[in-house]
């Protein structure tokens, strides 16, 4: 078996790039080698949201053979349980024609799905519409209450503030009669993998620059207007695909709580934020090889990925 590689990092580290180096890299030494990406993103799967989510490109897609983008319509709310259930049949599919398989992700949770194989809980939607609603009356801190009674393993990993995971663990609670902490061997443990993880490191002062010179591309390009037709078609958006970053702060603009200069420094430094609490995720699994990247991602890690793969 090719042992299959993981590429990941915080937004705007340049995976995706690195990813696609490789993948050429291989067929131009070996074109008997094919390697197919598997984008591991939460956010890349809703069609017609390509901008924002920095989606590889067409020409990208017609030289690498890419899996898990597109799944669903914008309007439509996405699981993991779904994305797991999706991206393992493309694993399935990638190793059955003897392909090699290339992960790229942001996404920790998506991919701790794939490379720890987690049991995944259902959903049970009612469950959920009830409990944010009593989050809108009660507040988080309620609900964590809540929590630490049913399932106190779970709410002592859960932050009180954090309603979102508080919110998901009393769902599973609830819905599946079973303690959210039973499922699968926990996000803390860190066992044997078959995949080869590397990470993408900056300076945190040069990752917060790329992140403001992509979201300006990304206004260059016409976020503003993709947001408005995703908008303008029938469904709208779900109030998953309202959540990410560029599209939550674009929609704010366009039902007029900012202006536009406002919802770009709100783009930037909220995904400045989410990339250092992407790190901290990452660096929490002891099985990620880092690679300290200076200026340039694909010259500095695609010859680095391919020594520590040949020894």
């Amino acid at each position: 078996m090719i042992t299959p590689v993981v590429v990941l990092g915080p937004t705007a580290s340049g995976k995706s790039d690195v990813a696609m180096a490789l993948a050429e890299a291989w067929r131009n030494d070996k074109p008997s080698v094919v390697a197919e990406i598997v984008a591991v993103d939460a956010m890349q799967v809703y069609r017609g949201m390509d901008i924002g989510t920095a989606k590889p490109s067409v020409d990208d897609r017609a030289r690498v053979r890419h899996h898990c983008l597109d799944l669903v319509d914008a309007s439509a709310d996405f699981t993991m349980p779904q994305f797991a259930a999706a991206a393992r049949t493309a694993l399935s599919n990638i190793e059955a024609d003897g392909h090699r398989v290339l992960l790229v992700a942001g996404t920790g949770l998506y991919l701790r799905s794939l490379t720890d194989r987690l049991e995944v809980p259902g959903t049970w939607p009612d469950v959920r519409a009830r409990l944010e609603r009593r989050l809108a009356i009660d507040g988080a801190e309620v609900l964590h209450s809540e929590l630490a009674l049913i399932d106190p393993l779970a709410a002592s990993k859960i932050e009180p503030a954090n309603s979102r995971r508080t919110i998901r663990a009393l769902e599973v609670c609830l819905g599946s009669q079973r303690q959210f902490s039973s499922y699968g061997p926990g996000l803390d443990t860190y066992g044997a993998t078959p995949y080869a993880q590397f990470g993408l490191r900056w300076t945190r002062t040069a990752l917060a620059d790329r992140i403001e010179r992509r979201v300006h591309r990304m206004m260059d390009a016409g976020l503003l207007d993709e947001v408005a037709g995703l908008l303008a078609r029938p469904g709208g958006m779900s109030r998953t695909a309202r959540q990410a970053l560029g599209y939550k702060e674009i929609v704010e603009h366009l039902e007029g709580r900012c202006s536009r200069a406002e919802a770009v420094e709100r783009i930037i430094l909220r995904t400045r934020q989410f990339a250092v609490r992407q790190e901290r995720w990452f660096r929490r699994d002891p099985r990620v090889q880092w690679i300290g990247i200076d200026r340039d991602p694909v010259a500095e890690a695609v010859p680095a990925i391919r020594r520590i793969l040949s020894q």
